[in-house]
């Protein structure tokens, strides 16, 4: 993957706009998803790690 330059006399600045309160909701909704799938992930595979007998 290279580096992309700009062209003379183009500026690729941009500015977002703010989320509406049902973006924020989404939004949240997804990552508290995420989070909580992530979590149970990494209890399910600590189990698996450990060692019987040593």
């Amino acid at each position: 993957m290279g580096l992309i330059k700009e062209p003379k006399n183009v500026d690729f600045t941009g500015q977002s706009e703010p989320w509406t309160e049902e973006e924020l909701k989404d939004f949240r909704k997804l990552m508290s998803e995420l989070k909580a799938k992530t979590a149970k992930r990494k209890v399910q595979s600590s189990k698996k790690k450990r060692k019987v007998g040593a």
